[in-house]
C-alpha cells in the first residue's frame, strides 16, 4: 500500500509540477504582451477605433449612437495627446522629416475641433451622424498615413519604440482613468 501511495505522490507532484510550468509559461505570455512597442500600441488604437466607427455605423437608435460617439471622442482624445506627448516630439530627434509630424499635429487639431463639436451635440441633431462620419474619414486618412509612411520611418530609426511603449502604456491607464472620473466614461 505504501507502494501505491508513493506512485500516486509522483503522480499528482508531476501534475502539478505540469501545471505550474503551464502557469508560468502563461505568465511570461502575459508579461511579454504588455511589453509591446509604441507602434504596436498605437496599431491597436487605430484597430479598437476602426471597430469603435463600424459599430456607430451599424447602431440603429440615438441613444446606442450617443454611446458609441463618445467613446469613440475619448479614445481619439487620448490616444492623440499619447501620440503628440510621447510620440511625435521624440520622433523629431531621430526623423530628419518634420513636416510629417507638422502634417499629424495638423490633422490632429482638425479631429480635435470636430471632436469638440460632437461633444457638444445631441444624437438627434440631423448634423449628428454627418460629423462622426466626416470626423471617420479624417482619422481612416491619418491612420493609412501614419501606418504606411510614418511607422515605417520610426521602425527603420533608433528610437527606443519598447521604452516609448511603455511610456505610453502608463500614460494612457492615467489618461484613461482622468477621463472617466470627468464622466467621459462609456459602458
Amino acid at each position: 500500500m505504501a507502494t501505491t501511495h508513493t506512485s500516486t505522490s509522483k503522480s499528482s507532484s508531476s501534475r502539478k509540477s505540469a501545471s505550474s510550468k503551464s502557469r508560468s509559461t502563461a505568465r511570461k505570455t502575459t508579461s511579454s504582451a504588455r511589453q509591446k512597442d509604441a507602434v504596436q500600441l498605437l496599431k491597436a488604437d487605430h484597430r479598437a477605433v476602426e471597430k469603435l466607427f463600424s459599430q456607430f455605423e451599424k447602431a440603429s437608435g440615438e441613444q446606442r449612437k450617443m454611446q458609441l460617439a463618445r467613446k469613440i471622442c475619448m479614445e481619439l482624445k487620448v490616444h492623440s495627446q499619447l501620440e503628440e506627448e510621447l510620440v511625435y516630439p521624440t520622433s523629431r530627434e531621430f526623423l530628419k522629416d518634420d513636416e510629417i509630424v507638422n502634417e499629424a499635429l495638423i490633422e490632429h487639431q482638425a479631429a480635435k475641433d470636430l471632436i469638440e463639436q460632437i461633444q457638444g451635440m445631441d444624437a438627434s441633431d440631423e448634423m449628428f451622424e454627418a460629423k462622426v462620419t466626416v470626423l471617420q474619414e479624417q482619422i481612416e486618412h491619418h491612420v493609412q498615413e501614419e501606418e504606411k509612411e510614418y511607422f515605417p520611418q520610426l521602425q527603420k530609426s533608433d528610437m527606443d519604440l519598447k521604452a516609448i511603449g511603455q511610456q505610453i502604456a502608463m500614460r494612457k491607464k492615467e489618461l484613461m482613468a482622468q477621463m472617466q472620473g470627468d464622466g467621459l466614461e462609456m459602458h
